[in-house]
């Protein structure tokens, strides 16, 4: 691990640049008007951090989440993505708030599917009239890793854009060894019956990649429904934070420990990422939709959008509906009147858009009044919390290139609130020695704000950094870096929800989150001929 030069985590020298910053505790789920009703494109997480399976440590994982709060046994559409959406992971890799890299993802949904000789063709049974087309996502059961036969089909393309998103140069990214560039997302998990097997079932469907303008071999992708990774006791922390911040850090309740959410996860060489100078890099999720719709009264099914004979037609420009780099920035520091502006904003127009809320935020001074916990007001605002969620953390008073830039960029041009990795700390494996789930508050610097990983309780980081645990105040946990290591520098309180990350819960490799939960167990054949004999 690179080792800072001299110091505590200070504050870069770039206060008087008074941009947006994040006081998160919790993830962006249902975060704004508009995007509370329009699930397909809410992006719930970002996640970014150098991997730590076993001889991946030299590639980045990018994982951007969607589709928030998933009820296993949400048939009998499950959550497929939007076809008239597009999906994108944005990468900063200068300091200058604007995309160097663009990662998007299309989706191409088929319907009527279904082929099972002598019993269903494309998704119709002969019931005695002719064809019927099936109600279901699948026809019957399955065995060892293979589902039913599927009525629904999820393809999908991703294309990798050098410069700006929408003028610069596009490429497909295609299998390794170039032969598709049209890959499939796995099925929904929809029960035991139908998918015995669902960890075999959905590797089938984690693809070896060649990127475009990447020289280095060994990507990979997966896109697909996952066990929700966040951890937070949603309802206590919305209900005027009902529980005890100041408790002891121990979990109690985790209130979305029983959803699955839909992941788009790639796995890239820390080289094909960077610029080449500087080892620190930016990146935020995008969710777009087409400017104009128009709905249908009389729609003659999915599989007919192309030419305008589905629900609805959408076409024109692309427009930013959904937008993620740190989480809860939305929900908890944007005024509600501009949460819809913010998803709509792009980071280099933070300082313009935003800039009030940073400073003085209103989460510790409702802490305050709640708890009586002091809120701290240090002359000038929050410069804390600009540095760790908006210009990135130097160890250094002066801000020189001799100072350890642990999420700063080299040439910082332009802020803007995006999540930041620092590709030159080595990865550190969940439950080693070294690990904390707190990241740089427990001093594991290859934890949050330095990226993100699937098990960092960013909960309780967040809101122990927004009581001013940098800044020394409230006896607050925080690390020193001056000595040979890092050091936890007291033994202060940790600012907790009650909710506390299982590694046991998460996987140790691509694509790190876990195996969706199933919309039912699989129940024996003679329990249900015993059911339908009682009816």
């Amino acid at each position: 691990m690179k080792k800072p030069a001299t110091g505590r985590v200070l504050l870069s020298s770039a206060i008087t640049l008074c941009v947006f910053s994040s006081m998160s505790f919790a993830s962006s789920h249902r975060e704004a008007p508009f995007i509370a009703g329009s699930p397909k494109v809410d992006g719930t997480d970002f996640y970014m951090f150098r991997s730590y399976e076993q001889n991946r440590d030299d590639f980045v994982t990018l994982i951007a989440n969607y589709q928030p709060l998933q009820d296993a046994y949400g048939g009998p559409n499950y959550f497929t993505m939007d076809p008239n959406a597009l999906y994108e992971i944005h990468i900063d890799n200068d300091g200058d708030a604007v995309e160097d890299l663009t990662f998007q993802f299309r989706f191409n949904n088929q319907y009527g599917q279904a082929n099972i000789p002598g019993v269903v063709t494309n998704g119709e049974v002969d019931t005695g009239a002719g064809g019927v087309q099936v109600p279901l996502a699948a026809v019957g059961g399955g065995s060892n890793t293979t589902p039913g036969a599927l009525n629904v089909v999820e393809n999908y393309t991703v294309s990798v854009v050098t410069g700006d998103r929408r003028s610069g140069s596009a490429q497909p990214i295609t299998a390794a060894g170039g032969n598709t560039s049209t890959f499939t997302k796995p099925v929904d998990n929809m029960g035991e019956k139908t998918i015995p097997d669902y960890a075999g079932y959905a590797q089938q469907f984690t693809y070896n990649i060649d990127v475009p303008g990447c020289n280095a071999t060994g990507a990979k992708l997966f896109v697909g429904q996952r066990r929700e990774g966040f951890v937070v006791n949603l309802g206590e922390v919305f209900d005027q934070i009902s529980l005890n911040p100041l408790g002891a850090r121990n979990s109690r309740s985790n209130t979305i420990g029983d959803k699955n959410v839909t992941s788009l996860a790639l796995e890239l060489p820390v080289e094909c990422l960077t610029n080449g100078s500087d080892p620190v890099i930016g990146a935020w999720t995008t969710a777009s939709k087409p400017q104009g719709r128009v709905l249908n009264p009389s729609p003659a099914g999915p599989t007919d959008n192309d030419m305008g004979k589905g629900p609805a037609v959408e076409s024109g420009a692309w427009t930013q509906v959904s937008r993620l780099g740190n989480p809860l920035v939305n929900e908890v520091v944007i005024g509600i009147t501009d949460k819809d502006k913010f998803n709509a904003s792009e980071p280099k127009d933070d300082v313009e858009n935003f800039g009030s809320y940073v400073l003085y935020p209103t989460l510790p001074a409702l802490v305050e009044v709640l708890f009586g916990v002091p809120a701290p007001a240090p002359e000038g605002g929050r410069a804390d919390l600009l540095a760790v969620f908006v210009t990135g953390v130097t160890t250094g008073p002066n801000d020189t290139p001799a100072d350890f830039k642990f999420t700063a960029p080299a040439n910082l041009t332009t802020p803007g609130e995006m999540l930041r990795l620092n590709t030159a700390i080595d990865p550190v494996i969940p439950g080693s020695q070294g690990y904390s789930d707190l990241g740089f508050l427990g001093c594991d610097l290859a934890g949050f704000p330095n990226g993100r990983r699937v098990t960092d309780d960013v909960v309780d980081i967040a809101l122990t950094v927004a009581e001013g645990a940098l800044l020394g105040e409230n006896n607050l946990q925080t690390c020193d870096l001056s000595g040979d290591s890092p050091a936890v520098a007291n033994g202060g309180a940790v600012v907790n929800d009650g909710a506390l990350p299982d590694n046991s819960d998460y996987s140790v490799s691509f694509p790190y989150l876990a195996t969706p939960i199933p919309g039912s167990p699989n129940e024996s054949a003679a329990t249900a001929v015993s059911v339908s004999s009682n009816l």
